[in-house]
């Protein structure tokens, strides 16, 4: 199973302390993780700032490169909307923390792995 991560889901780690690919091995045992060039680009730019939230970014990043990185294929203005026309395309599972792309996915029918509790994370079938 395809599962493309958001640049919120690879900031979890450091933001929540949540072992993502663990819970993700929890959920569906084997999984193909996916990144967008454009998250990338994304914690890229949040990496070269600093505090924790460029900590999060770099380690994010280190996640990132676990996964297969491809491009959106997409000419969205936003990144959300890129992950959201990806998965629409791809029909994979998303995860993420976003409430706002959350609820966008759900619409459209895709299914979404989101945190519950703030320490584990929760497949929401779309």
């Amino acid at each position: 199973m395809r599962v493309l991560l958001d640049t919120n889901a690879l900031l979890m780690p450091v933001q929540f302390g949540i072992d993502l690919y663990g819970e993700l091995l929890g959920l569906f045992g084997d999984f193909e993780p996916v990144t967008l060039e454009e998250v990338v680009g994304e914690l890229s730019g949040l990496a070269r700032g600093g505090g924790r939230d460029a900590v999060a970014a770099r380690v994010g990043l280190a996640l990132a490169r676990r996964s297969t990185i491809v491009p959106s294929g997409s000419s969205a203005e936003s990144v959300d909307e890129r992950v959201l026309e990806y998965a629409r395309r791809e029909g994979c599972v998303v995860v993420t923390n976003d409430r706002e792309l959350r609820k966008a996915l759900l619409r459209e029918g895709t299914s979404v792995v989101s945190m519950r509790r703030r320490k584990t994370l929760d497949l929401i079938r779309g």
